[in-house]
Order: C-alpha cells, then sequence, then structure tokens
C-alpha cells in the first residue's frame, strides 16, 4: 500500500522501518522539512517529503505527532483524499499536552482527534511503548507475540489497520468502535503493558474510565521522579512496563 506518516518521534520512526521491511511504498514527513530526516529512518527504504506533501496520493496517512499538535495537522489531513484511512496513535497527557477541557470531561481521546482531524479515524499503535514497539515485534504465530488494539468505526478501516498492525510485527486485536476505544487510552490495563493475544479481551474488559486518568498520572510522576533522581534522559522500557502493569493491571 501507499503510506503517508506523518511524524518522525519514536514511534513515527518504527513504522516507517518496519512498514517500509513489508513492502509498503512508505513516505514520510515532519515539521522541520525533509532535509533533517536523517539515514536511520529511511534506511528500509522509506522516503523523506515535504509534510504538505506526504498525505498526498496515499491509501493509508498515518499521523504520529504529541495530541496537541493535532490541530495544526488538520488542515494537512484536509488535502488527502476521503477515501484515504487516517490512523492516529496519539494519547493525551495534559502534563505535556496542556489541560484540555474536552477530555478532562471524558470525551474519548479518538472521538476528540477526529473531531479535530475533521475526517474518521482508526486508533491503532497508541497503547504500546515506544521501546517495546521498536524491539520486540516477532512473526507471526510466535508464542509470545505482543497484541496491539485497534479501534474503528469502519469495519474495512479497521481490518486495513489490523494488517499493517501485523506487518509491524504485532497480532491486531480487534478493540471495536472508537466510542469503545477508552479502553486502550494512558492509565487503562492494556496500556503498555505487553498484552498477548489472549490477556487483551480481559483488559480491555477491566479497563475503569474514572480510574485510569488517575493511574495515567501516577504513572507519569513515577516516571519524572525516576528520571530526576537519576539523571537519566529515559527510565527504560523494562522499567516501564512493570510499573504500568503494577499500576494499570
Amino acid at each position: 500500500m501507499k503510506i503517508g506518516i506523518l511524524g518522525t518521534g519514536h514511534i513515527g520512526k518504527t513504522l516507517v522501518a518496519t512498514l517500509s521491511a513489508a513492502g509498503h511504498e512508505v513516505k514520510v514527513a515532519n515539521s522541520r522539512g525533509p532535509e533533517t530526516i536523517g539515514p536511520d529512518v529511511l534506511a528500509q527504504g522509506g522516503r523523506a517529503v515535504s509534510a504538505a506533501d506526504v498525505v498526498l496520493d496515499v491509501d493509508i496517512a498515518i499521523v504520529s505527532v504529541p495530541l496537541n499538535r493535532l490541530p495544526d495537522v488538520a488542515p494537512l489531513i484536509g488535502r488527502s483524499a476521503s477515501s484515504t484511512v487516517v490512523i492516529d496513535t496519539s494519547n493525551y497527557y495534559p502534563q505535556r499536552d496542556g489541560r484540555i477541557d474536552a477530555l478532562e470531561a471524558g470525551r474519548t481521546e479518538s472521538l476528540w482527534v477526529a473531531d479535530q482531524l475533521g475526517r474518521p479515524v482508526v486508533k491503532a499503535w497508541n497503547a504500546i511503548g515506544s521501546d517495546s514497539f521498536a524491539k520486540k515485534g516477532k512473526p507471526v504465530g510466535s508464542p509470545d507475540r505482543i497484541a496491539i488494539p485497534v479501534a474503528a468505526d469502519d469495519e474495512r478501516d479497521r481490518r486495513i489497520a489490523l494488517a499493517l498492525v501485523e506487518d509491524t510485527g504485532f497480532d491486531g486485536f480487534d478493540a471495536g468502535v472508537l466510542a469503545e476505544s477508552w479502553r486502550q487510552q494512558p492509565g487503562t490495563p492494556c496500556y503498555c503493558t505487553d498484552l498477548s493475544r489472549q490477556e487483551m479481551p480481559g483488559a480491555l474488559a477491566a479497563a475503569d474510565p474514572a480510574r485510569s486518568p488517575k493511574r495515567r498520572d501516577l504513572a507519569f510522576e513515577a516516571v519524572l521522579e525516576r528520571m530526576s533522581g537519576s539523571g537519566a534522559r529515559d527510565p527504560g522500557a523494562d522499567y516501564l512496563v512493570r510499573l504500568n502493569r503494577a499500576l494499570f493491571l
């Protein structure tokens, strides 16, 4: 498929690499220009383009930017064809994104994203940590393969995203419609806890909309405390999975 990826953060970089390696035609852009996208991002065959070009003539547009940048991205998405499937990987962290009243009032993140972009979206790759995503992909059929939930209102869009998740080395798990995608938001049992396909249904069912924001904020503060105490820039992937399992499961 022809895929345009907007964003070269940790998730975006891995998407470029894995989807290119799977044989898709991938182009990628960031806000700073194609000349700033390093060869490591493009090593598997991705092509750097301008932000204005990244969603033109593509089957799939993947938006992998911080949630507070989505209003800026909306005009770019508006240039894509109506048939283009838009996939969003973002998550809401008020400490980073600033307080968003609609989300604080309980609006499901992916529905808010669809409002901002003016398009239906698929929610995917938001519930896995960047280090796990980069390092823990496995071939189809591996007994310990990690599952990634995928939510969308359109069944065709959801099937396409599920297949792409498989191409990145993980089990795509059908998490239903966008109204239920709060079950894969930060602070929920399936969020960045590296669960298997067999564990995913129970984790989604156990999600608690009242408690998950509190758990999200506890995890955020724990990471900040660990980093400030050690001077490290990254708390470590194993620590994050252990922390999230302790707080969210």
